[in-house]
């Protein structure tokens, strides 16, 4: 039960971001200058808290030999591991850049519904990366995610004129990029220790950040002006605790089912745009934001009875 609340608590954190980053835009402050302090507090913690792992399996090490050997092996990564790692964890700045700056242009309650397509879209990839055809639960799922959406957007009821291409089309390319790294955050180095795929996936966001984004921020001034309490609330939320999380849960559940578990993240946004940033959100959007939930947990649900009735007794007469 606790890999699937990690998850769940990962995914609830993401939903907070985007009514933070509408608040920082507020304050004048621009995209690199907002995911680079998110990223920089969310190395800072995660190396903080592997470096208070390494110390305290050493401790344990020294109490037995046995132990000390075993969390050893556990916690020593290769560099080719390492750079796996970092590779892995570029996805999460791909996704923060191209999401972010969606929200200059559509409102957030969109953008996180846009972004929330990674569910057909991790379905999509598997499929094709395992050479298999969706079955017809997979495809009612679609369809009704692709109904739900419709109606969460609001797009039934403004057309799509009112609203702006340019942010629709970042909104779904970072629901592209958040995918992969739901994929690949399970699958990169999962017999490592968690505090470690997390920090060394953040190192590799970090330095992708740094190239494309230079952190002049760091050295103007700028951090210890209010941008430092959206990083910080940034990195907590968005590039500490959910990947650590998710390095701890998804590992022992699977992407599908972390993808499920992710559902969460939707209400949440949705509700504090609605309430923080005062986005009108109708009746309608909600009852869409709904279908879309149950539409996710469709296949999870159908798998969950089909291995009940496979488990039960079977009688003959």
């Amino acid at each position: 039960m606790k890999y699937y609340l990690s998850v769940l608590a990962g995914a609830m954190s993401y939903g907070i971001l985007s009514t933070i980053v509408v608040l920082a835009y507020g304050e004048g402050y621009q995209l690199g200058e907002v995911v680079g302090s998110q990223l920089v507090t969310g190395f800072i913690l995660s190396w903080l808290l592997a470096l208070y792992t390494k110390f305290k399996t050493k401790r344990r090490s020294q109490t037995s030999k046995t132990s000390g050997a075993a969390t050893s092996m556990f916690t020593r990564l290769t560099w080719k591991q390492r750079l796996l790692l970092m590779a892995a964890g570029t996805p999460t700045v791909i996704t923060g850049l191209v999401y972010y700056q969606s929200l200059r242009y559509i409102p957030a309650s969109l953008a996180i519904i846009l972004l929330f397509q990674f569910t057909w879209i991790s379905v999509l990839i598997q499929a094709v990366s395992k050479r298999q055809r969706p079955d017809k639960v997979t495809f009612l799922t679609l369809i009704i995610l692709f109904g739900g959406t419709l109606l969460a957007a609001g797009f039934l009821e403004q057309g799509l004129s009112g609203f702006n291409g340019l942010g629709i089309a970042l909104g779904l390319l970072a629901a592209v990029s958040y995918s992969l790294f739901v994929l690949f955050s399970g699958k990169a180095v999962p017999s490592a220790h968690p505090a470690f795929r997390s920090a060394w996936m953040v190192t590799g966001g970090l330095i992708l950040l740094c190239i494309l984004f230079p952190p002049t921020f760091l050295f103007n001034g700028l951090i210890w002006s209010q941008l430092l309490v959206f990083g910080l609330l940034l990195g907590f939320f968005g590039a500490f605790i959910p990947p650590v999380l998710f390095a701890i849960g998804v590992p022992h559940i699977g992407g599908d089912m972390a993808g499920i578990l992710g559902a969460v993240e939707l209400p949440v946004a949705v509700l504090l745009s609605s309430i923080v940033l005062h986005e009108h959100v109708s009746g309608l959007q909600w009852f869409g934001v709904i279908i879309v939930l149950i539409g996710v947990a469709l296949p999870e649900l159908y798998k969950l009875r089909l291995k009940r009735s496979r488990s039960a007794p079977q009688y003959s007469s």
